[in-house]
Parts: structure tokens; C-alpha cells; sequence
């Protein structure tokens, strides 16, 4: 296969950054070189040396001035919800009730289904994301239409078929058994199929039975590699019916807990009202708090405490993500500008370059993935992101006294979305321009 040359200014995180002059967290290069072949990263550098190792046929593609990065990753999104975002309500419960569970029906269509797997993987790629974790319907058509668009596009994603047996319309609710079977059979028809990731899915503990818990454990204990993804304690509402639910446990946490669901590769939407208990428990498990600002100030549901978290004692490991649809925007830019704004109303600061590490490599290892994805290192996969900060005429008057990489960083996160990003590469091939 043919050789790509990319050209441009490179960013890429080596560890998460302890303030705005922590210049040993990140690579900077101001005219770097990326070498790609077979949809891999196999030089990283300055641009004369990174050139020097290309082939006579090399195919170069000069992005300067802009940023080359590793694509965004996205820790938490609905697939079939792209007909649900901007979508009315007063609170969490009643949005799903409404709104969600009703288009969510749907996605027992294959057509339908592949129809918006398409839109799904257009917008994602048209705001710079290479890889996302999304739940799809209970439907086994829905995860079918996502996996296979994904493999078709080569993307590295993580999905999974939600399992919920209660508290939901009858087209949408499963068996603790058909959730078991049909979870296997994703797993064997889609798992390391090109590259995708299977995610044992319980929605929440509202929507599943004991019986239904302990087939998600049974699954657990079979697959252990895999991720497992729900929510929880996103709203005061949610918490409480939840609690009622399952009247034995300590707290909501300890519902997951009695199931064997905490782990190393357990991701949590939201985590916004968690107690010390809670957290210690998320703590010792190594389990991820996913924070999806935008959808947390759609719905009302509370304000995630990111940097109180990550500086506890026993520190819980954080996500960021966009979740559509009560997420209202598909870009990781505009999902910082609001985790950003949530930590300022929090009285703490979340700084830019926090904030690009959390899109990129902090994502990456929260998924237990940075050997592959979130950087631009040599041997990682050659996804990546090129970004324009003078994308729109405000940005480009404001790039006029940008002096500082922290300063277009912050610029490109506060005004930025699809506009901002020049090209979206997937594998090494530039997937945006393909639209």
C-alpha cells in the first residue's frame, strides 16, 4: 500500500497535563511529519526527519497551517437517538418516556436502522471523531447496522444491544434470556470483526430485573476482555425509583456492585451524584465516570464534579462525551466548552490543555485503549483529526492575537465545531472528504 505523508503542526498528549506550562505532557511540533501506511502511524516527528524516511512514491498532503491531532473519542452516545436530540422535556424520565423509548421502537427496522447508521458515522467523522462508544436499541437489527457500518468504514467502535426487560414499551423491552442470547450472538458475529468492540449493555437498573442483572453478570463472568456500559445517578429522580427497585442494595452503585459489574472496563454515564461511598467503591474497581456536560445541562440533571473526583484520594477515572441525543451537539469541541463552564460554575478551572488531553489520550486510556488509539505515537492506529482555528471570520479576528498553543486550543474549543475540522483521517484515509 501506498505511503501518506501528512505535513503540519502536530499535537499529541504523552500523560495528562498538571497545568498550562506543563510542556513535558504533550509532543509540539510547529512543522511536523506523520508517516502512514497500512492504516498505521510508523513515523512521528520533525518534518525534515519524518520525511527523510518516506518512499520516492510517497503521497503527501501539506495540512499547514492548521493542527494535526489524534481523532476525538467519544466515551458514551446513543445511536439511535439521532432523531431524539433537541427534543423538549422537562427532566430525564419524562424525555425518555416521551421521546426516546418511542423512536428508539423504531430501530426493530433494518432499513431504518441502516438509514441512521449512515447519518450516525457521517456526523461523527464530519466533527473529527475516529472512535465512539454508543449504545444501540434493544433490537439486534440496530447493533447489526452499526457494527456493519463500521466495518465497513473501518472505524475502531464500541457498541452494544441495550438489554431491559422493564419499565419500558413492549417494543422495546427483551427477556433476560433473549438479552443473554442475542448479546452472545453480537459478540460472535461482531467482536475483533475489522475493528470493532462489543460493550455488554444494561441500560440501567430501572429498565432491568434481578434476572435480567444476573444474565448480564453471567456475561460478565464469560467475557471478561469485554466493556461493559450503563448509567448512573444521573438525575434525583432516576436514583431514588431506582433505589426502590432494588431496596437491598446500599446505594445505586452497589446494585451494579452485587452483580459484578464494577471493573476496569465498566464505563458509567453520568456519575454526577455519587457519594463518597460511591466513589471509593468506583475508586477501588477502577470503574470510569463518563461526563456528558451537554446533556447534563439539557436535562437539568446537575453539575459533574470532574476536577473534585479526579483529586480525591481515591481519585475515580473520567470520561468525556458528547451523549446524543440528550447531548446537543455530535462535537467533542462544544462538549468541552460546556464541561469547561460546568467546572467554572463549580468554582474550579479545567484548562485547554486538560481538555484536548480528555478528548484524545485521557479517553483513550479510560477505554483501556491508548495502545491503539488517542495519540499520535508510533504503532498507533493513523486516526486522526486536522483543525482549523481561523475556520469561521470571528475565529479567524480572534486568531489574529492568538500568541500561545493554549490560547488557539482554547479559541478552537470555545468557538469551534464542524467547521473547525479540515479533514478527519480513519485509518489514514481521509474519511470527511469521502462525505
Amino acid at each position: 500500500m501506498t505511503h501518506t505523508l501528512l505535513r503540519g503542526r502536530l499535537l499529541s498528549f504523552l500523560r495528562a497535563p498538571q497545568d498550562l506550562g506543563d510542556t513535558g505532557s504533550y509532543l509540539y511540533e510547529s512543522d511536523g511529519g506523520l508517516l502512514i501506511k497500512d492504516g498505521l502511524i510508523i513515523a512521528c516527528g520533525a518534518y525534515d526527519k519524518v520525511s527523510a524516511q518516506a518512499p520516492a512514491d510517497v503521497r503527501s498532503v501539506d495540512h499547514r497551517p492548521h493542527l494535526i491531532m489524534p481523532g476525538f473519542i467519544d466515551m458514551h452516545l446513543h445511536f439511535p437517538q439521532m432523531q431524539v436530540i433537541a427534543s423538549y422535556a422537562a427532566n430525564l424520565l419524562e424525555w425518555l418516556n416521551t421521546y426516546t423509548f418511542p423512536e428508539e421502537c423504531r430501530f426493530v427496522e433494518s432499513d431504518h436502522a441502516q438509514r441512521i447508521a449512515g447519518h450516525f458515522y457521517d456526523e461523527l467523522v464530519r466533527h473529527g471523531t475516529t472512535t465512539a462508544v454508543a449504545y444501540c436499541s434493544v433490537h439486534k437489527t440496530s447493533a447489526d447496522a452499526f457494527f456493519a457500518e463500521a466495518l465497513k468504514r473501518n472505524m475502531r467502535m464500541v457498541g452494544g444491544k441495550v438489554m431491559m426487560d422493564r419499565n419500558a414499551p413492549q417494543g422495546l423491552l427483551d427477556t433476560p434470556q433473549m438479552g443473554y442470547d442475542e448479546t452472545r450472538q453480537i459478540i460472535s458475529e461482531w467482536h475483533g470483526k475489522g475493528r470493532n468492540h462489543v460493550a455488554i449493555t444494561p441500560r440501567f437498573a430501572i429498565t432491568s430485573t434481578p434476572a435480567q442483572m444476573e444474565a448480564t453478570q453471567a456475561l460478565a463472568c464469560e467475557f471478561p476482555d469485554l466493556h461493559i456500559q450503563t448509567h448512573l445517578s444521573e438525575n434525583h429522580e432516576e436514583i431514588r425509583f431506582t433505589c426502590e427497585l432494588y431496596p437491598e442494595a446500599i446505594d445505586y452503585t452497589d446494585i451494579y456492585a452485587r452483580y459484578g459489574l464494577l471493573g476496569d472496563k465498566t464505563l458509567f454515564g453520568h456519575c454526577i451524584h455519587l457519594s463518597d461511598r460511591e466513589a471509593d467503591a468506583m475508586s477501588e474497581a477502577g470503574s470510569v465516570a463518563v461526563h456528558c456536560p451537554t446533556s447534563n445541562l439539557f436535562l437539568g440533571s446537575g453539575l459533574f464534579p470532574l476536577k473534585a473526583l479526579a483529586r480525591r484520594q481515591k481519585p475515580v477515572r473520567i470520561g468525556v462525551a458528547t451523549d446524543i441525543g440528550g447531548g446537543s451537539s455530535y462535537s467533542m469541541l462544544r462538549t468541552m466548552d460546556e464541561a469547561y463552564k460546568i467546572q467554572q460554575l463549580l468554582g474550579e478551572r479545567l484548562n485547554p490543555l486538560e481538555s484536548y488531553y480528555c478528548m484524545t489520550l485521557g479517553n483513550a486510556q479510560s477505554l483501556s485503549l491508548a495502545d491503539r488509539i488517542g495519540t499520535l505515537d508510533v504503532g498507533s492506529d493513523a486516526d486522526i483529526v486536522v483543525l482549523n482555528a481561523a475556520a469561521t471570520p470571528a475565529m479567524a479576528l480572534k486568531m489574529e492575537v492568538v500568541k500561545t498553543l493554549p490560547e488557539e486550543l482554547f479559541l478552537l474549543q470555545t468557538m469551534g465545531d464542524d467547521r473547525a475540522i479540515v479533514e478527519t483521517y480513519v485509518a489514514g484515509v481521509a474519511a470527511k472528504s469521502a462525505i
